[in-house]
């Protein structure tokens, strides 16, 4: 689906003209939406507006890297939006001219659907008007960026849950929770890093088509980014600490486990060892034909038994 809003000279808001009806001189500027476009109409980015095949290509094909490149009379922004549950990454593409933005997404975005409403409710307002489509542009990228919160807020809250309940779940369970928070982290920081890059180039950029003004609004978005970053780097961190924490305790219960072991093996040694004795039953054994010989093997073992366990607590082997 294509879809068409324009603003006349008389700050009149037009919207769904076709576009072989447009004549750019009955209009301050427009903004042109391909909104889940079909083949036949992601054509019209080569046959109707002859934008650059680079350009084109990076639209139509696989996932690209946040980005920004100037091309003579626009430029090309490729922006990433963000499922806030299952951090799905779609591509979401803009074409910045000086009277024309053409944004382009292969799916239908919420987010951008809701800069169109905005810019329909507003665009009265003499400030957007003058504007243009850089203020358009704006709106898309600040809606983008807000929705990256929802999904790194969601992370900090397991986090915080997971380290409260740390001591109630298993070493591995918890492990496996860590290790999959840390994988969305990253797929978050593919997103936010690049993103703020490509801020940081619209702001400082002498090619964007923006005055003062608007790289103050884009600054903004820029120090949201900045501050999302922070964000995902911290929790990497708070992981990356978790995951020390789980591994030092699981080595501890590990030598638990191995101290209990050993002492209980090297308690029943020296028994072993006397009951393979006079286990061998050969016939010239006299403690064998002893009255008294079971018993007191008994005595001795108890004996020993005990004797090694007080002589392990006293050297501290059980703290």
């Amino acid at each position: 689906m294509i879809r068409t809003l324009a603003l006349t000279h008389l700050h009149e808001v037009v919207t769904d003209i076709p576009l072989q009806d447009i004549r750019p001189e009955d209009y301050a500027w427009m903004w042109v939406d391909f909104n889940a476009p079909t083949e036949e109409e992601s054509a019209l980015l080569t046959t109707y507006f002859h934008f650059h095949p680079l350009a084109v290509e990076d639209c139509l094909h696989v996932l690209q890297r946040p980005k920004l490149d100037n091309y003579e009379d626009l430029q090309f922004f490729v922006l990433h939006a963000i499922d806030p549950e299952t951090l799905q990454v779609e591509e979401v593409d803009l074409f910045l001219g000086q009277d024309l933005l053409v944004s382009f997404h292969s799916k239908e975005l919420e987010e951008v659907d809701e800069a169109w409403k905005e810019i329909i409710q507003h665009a009265h307002d003499r400030k957007i008007w003058s504007r243009g489509p850089v203020s358009c542009a704006y709106n898309v990228m600040d809606k983008l960026v807000d929705k990256y919160f929802p999904g790194v807020f969601t992370i900090e809250d397991e986090l915080a849950e997971l380290e409260n309940r740390g001591s109630k779940e298993s070493v591995d369970d918890l492990m496996r929770q860590v290790f999959e928070l840390r994988g969305r982290l990253l797929k978050l920081r593919r997103t936010v890093v690049p993103m703020r890059d490509l801020l940081y180039r619209v702001v400082n950029s002498q090619h964007v088509q923006s005055s003062t003004e608007h790289k103050v609004y884009f600054g903004d978005i820029y120090d949201h980014l900045l501050k999302l970053t922070d964000m995902i780097e911290a929790d990497r961190e708070m992981t990356a600490d978790l995951r020390d924490s789980y591994i030092s305790l699981n080595s501890n219960r590990m030598n638990a486990i191995m101290k209990t072991l050993t002492v209980i093996t090297t308690v029943f040694m020296p028994l072993t060892l006397i009951a393979g004795i006079y286990g061998m039953n050969f016939t010239n054994m006299p403690e064998l034909g002893w009255k008294y010989g079971y018993p007191a093997v008994l005595v001795l073992m108890f004996a020993l038994a005990v004797g090694m366990v007080l002589w392990f607590q006293r050297r501290g082997w059980f703290k």
